[in-house]
């Protein structure tokens, strides 16, 4: 009976709600055996994992760490104890590869990953590759990083453009797409509404990105043509008081629900109750962007178009023409026509939905994107092996 190689799947917090693109991946492995190394474990029931290592806190020595930090000028993972620990841990679980969820936890980790004698691998999704104020030397940390690593992962092409503005080789980059349970998020076939009360929907993290500010006015005009219309806003976060707040000034309260976070059931459902899935992400101040959004693709799954902004890898899901439109970002005049295009002719509509649901199925199912990420994980490790033997 051969041995599996076994991953340390490396996750700050395992898992927060809108993590379950990981919960999906480490469950799915099944070339590699994997076990979670974590700080703080959050919403066990809803994603149960049965092993499961939780990186106790440390309490360091004064004098150890005063030598530490000021004689020996070792940095904080290092004089506060984190480094020792994890160590420990992966002597103990004779781990073979480290896989580091996302590019801000490999900076923070960057000391341990430089002298660590395993390969590790660092994916990057989106807000991870955008620069830090606060974090004084962040950026040339992020690219230390990204040279001190065997393989990059990235969830987009547009990502990967990214990377590679910061340095890292393009050789070093795998496409590492995040994969989507289809039988989770079956097909359903849907007609127009006749009495004209289309049902939009978009779920998301309540931030600045996801453009969630143009959704609301896109759909108040909308709605003036089209009074029974609703819109779902599934999902929780910070700007959730601003945007009750616009709805209301736009005059639309009554016809917008903001659902909070779904469960994946319920969200399906939603999806399966809509009629157009609608994601004006824009590239903020801080450069903050998209990879592929995850619930788009779910919702493309079960056969909703998608209504969306030239934005990150967003163009790399959504074929304009065939399974949604694209519209520049921040052109709600752009969207709004698109809406009125589509919801005026709904043999379009639904030949698009069903374009949708075909190419998800082409491009993000999930059981190949987890057979692609085992394919790094042995690559990696080929990597590392004859970089040894060089040595």
């Amino acid at each position: 009976m051969s041995i599996k190689p076994v991953v340390a799947s490396y996750c700050t917090t395992f898992l927060k709600p809108e993590m379950r693109h990981i919960y999906r991946q480490v469950t799915a492995l099944t070339r590699f055996d994997t076990f979670i190394v974590c700080k703080e474990r959050r919403c066990e029931e809803e994603f149960p994992f049965p092993d499961v290592e939780v990186h106790p806190k440390v309490r360091s020595n004064f004098v150890r760490r005063f030598w530490l930090k000021y004689i020996r000028k070792e940095p904080p993972i290092v004089y506060r104890g984190e480094y020792g620990v994890l160590n420990r841990i992966l002597e103990r679980r004779q781990a073979d590869l480290m896989h580091v969820y996302f590019g801000h936890t490999g900076v923070h980790l960057l000391p341990f990953l430089q002298r660590w004698p395993c390969p590790a691998v660092v994916s990057f999704h989106g807000m991870d590759v955008q620069p830090r104020e606060d974090r004084p030397g962040y950026l040339e940390n992020l690219k230390a990083l990204l040279q001190a690593i065997p393989l990059v992962m990235a969830r987009s092409e547009s990502l990967k453009d990214r990377l590679m503005e910061l340095g890292c080789p393009e050789e070093k980059i795998r496409l590492n797409r995040t994969g989507i349970p289809m039988d989770q998020f079956p097909l359903v076939e849907r007609e127009a509404p006749a009495d004209g009360a289309w049902r939009l929907v978009q779920a998301c993290r309540l931030i600045e990105k996801k453009g969630l500010d143009l959704t609301l006015d896109v759909f108040a005009k909308f709605a003036q043509a089209h009074p029974g219309a609703h819109l779902t806003i599934a999902g929780e976060g910070p700007l959730l008081e601003d945007l009750k707040s616009q709805a209301a000034a736009l005059g639309v309260a009554d016809r917008v629900e903001f659902a909070g976070f779904l469960s994946p059931d319920a969200l399906r459902d939603l999806y399966h109750q809509s009629h157009v899935f609608i994601h004006p992400s824009r590239l903020t101040a801080d450069q903050n962007q998209e990879g592929v959004p995850n619930s788009m693709l779910e919702a493309m799954a079960t056969g909703l178009l998608v209504l969306a902004t030239l934005h990150g890898g967003i163009p790399e899901a959504v074929k304009d023409g065939l399974t949604g439109y694209l519209v520049p970002e921040n052109d709600g005049d752009a969207l709004l026509a698109r809406l009125n295009e589509l919801t005026a002719d709904t043999s379009l509509w639904k030949q698009m939905g069903a374009a949708a649901a075909a190419d998800v199925r082409e491009n993000f199912e999930h059981g190949a994107q987890v057979r692609k990420l085992e394919a790094i994980y042995q690559e990696a490790l080929e990597l590392w092996k004859a970089q040894a033997k060089q040595a």
